[in-house]
């Protein structure tokens, strides 16, 4: 179940470690480090350092469940593929259809992020006006660069996975020496004045006097994106050369690596300027640059963001095709999106997903978009590491190319620490997160169910 039968369309398998890994990294160093750390500064403060450490602990947890059951459940399709295997069609669709608002905002939200760091130099070198590249949130029209990203990665994923791939490793490099520019330049004025009151708005999840709601766990529940990405391997398994090997490490390789580049990046930006002159800046590291003199080299890391965040974007973009193919070959969703070309592209959903995140990134605001994406990918996260503890007891002697260590610590933690996050969202997220499920039962029960019936079993 969720596995390709002989008959089912086939994807290639063009992957090895590296470009999981690089595929990893490109998906987590993004919109967190780039963006979010303005807002998560707006609503923790200095504090957003622990707000870090708590998301990154409970999606370190996470990706180690997700090493297992990609070694052990190689699929397309994620937490889909697993949930389906382990707790049956019903549940499977119901995460399915949580990975489906996870990966669609995620593209929509980094697409906007791109847009933050873009529009400026579009503007200055190009004269585009603003009212084109800022959503109606933000005073303007509709955020036209945004789509024309979305568009552009798209038709770098139809030229084949391999291709894709290795063109992402390199913007990868790219994207991590403009970060290491940073460090270098703001680590020498850090000031620790600048991390008192460290803790200005308490641990909890609060409302404060303007009608946002603040706090440690509150900035937790919003970086959180920070950290997921590694999830978007998960979806590479038959696409992967050797899966039981590749995907345990560029799993847990990429979010080692992630955590270190994190920590360091975000100690030296709250170190070196007050973070109220970065809170909420949709570009808060070229801010920081610019406030303490360096005008050329936050100008550098604007052109680099808007060249390498594309990463980002084209590993969640396949993440969410992946999931939409699944789905589709299952019989859940029409089964003719499924439809593979010659070079291994499913060409069809990826139009499909343009059209889905392309209409979210041209008129929604990030902050939104992110908090709602993270209350599917914690719903999706916690029915992996339930799925990891109910193989281990109905099939413990099942291969398994990675065993989680402490699985009966670590699945329980990482159930609850992404249900505390899930509950320490917004009010309001949490409101369309109920609409979003309720949407989506009644399309598994008015169609997705009976569609499936009717598909030939795998």
């Amino acid at each position: 179940m969720g596995d390709a039968s002989p008959t089912s369309p086939a994807l290639a398998r063009n992957l090895s470690w590296p470009h999981l890994i690089a595929m990893g990294v490109g998906a987590i160093v993004g919109t967190g480090i780039l963006t979010l750390i303005g807002i998560g500064a707006d609503k923790a403060g200095p504090a957003v350092l622990v707000s870090f450490l708590i998301a990154g602990f409970v999606c370190a947890c996470a990706a180690l469940c997700y090493a297992e059951m990609a070694s052990t459940i190689n699929t397309s399709g994620s937490a889909y593929g697993y949930t389906r295997t382990v707790l049956g069609q019903t549940i499977g669709w119901i995460i399915g259809w949580s990975l489906i608002l996870e990966y669609s905002l995620v593209v929509s939200a980094v697409a906007v992020s791109w847009s933050g760091y873009a529009a400026p130099l579009l503007h200055d070198w190009l004269g585009v006006p603003m009212t084109l590249m800022n959503g109606p949130h933000a005073g303007g029209v509709a955020n036209i660069p945004a789509l024309v990203i979305i568009i552009a990665v798209a038709g770098l994923l139809l030229m084949g996975t391999s291709k894709s791939a290795t063109f992402n490793m390199v913007l990868v490099a790219v994207k991590l020496s403009a970060l290491a520019l940073f460090v270098w330049f703001a680590l020498p004025h850090f000031d620790t004045a600048n991390l008192v009151p460290f803790s200005p708005y308490g641990f909890g999840s609060t409302m404060s006097d303007d009608g946002i709601e603040r706090g440690i766990m509150a900035a937790a529940a919003i970086i959180f994106s920070a950290f997921y990405g590694f999830d978007a391997i998960a979806t590479a398994g038959e696409e992967t050369k050797n899966p039981k090997r590749d995907l345990p490490i560029g799993i847990m390789g990429s979010m080692v690596a992630c955590a270190l580049i994190y920590v360091v990046i975000a100690l030296a930006a709250l170190g070196s300027t007050p973070f109220l002159t970065f809170a909420n800046s949709p570009e808060p590291l070229a801010l920081i640059l610019r406030l303490i003199e360096q005008p050329g080299a936050a100008h550098f890391l604007a052109v680099t963001a808007v060249i390498t965040l594309p990463t980002v974007i084209l590993a969640f973009f396949y993440g969410q095709s992946r999931v939409f193919f699944a789905l589709s070959r299952d019989g859940l969703l029409p089964r003719a999106l499924a439809k593979v070309s010659a070079k291994g592209a499913p060409v069809r959903i990826t139009l499909f997903t343009v059209v889905v995140v392309g209409s979210i990134s041209l008129f929604l605001p990030l902050g939104e978009i992110v908090a709602l994406a993270n209350a599917g990918t914690l719903v999706a996260f916690s029915a992996v590491a339930l799925c990891m503890l109910i193989l281990r007891v109905k099939k413990p002697d099942m291969p398994r190319g990675f065993r989680t260590p402490l699985a009966w610590v670590i699945g329980p933690v990482s159930i609850a620490g992404c249900l505390y996050l899930l509950v320490s969202l917004p009010q309001k997220t949490l409101m369309w997160f109920i609409i979003w499920n309720i949407v989506g039962i009644a399309v598994y029960f008015l169609y997705s169910r009976r569609s499936a019936a009717r598909q030939p079993s795998a």
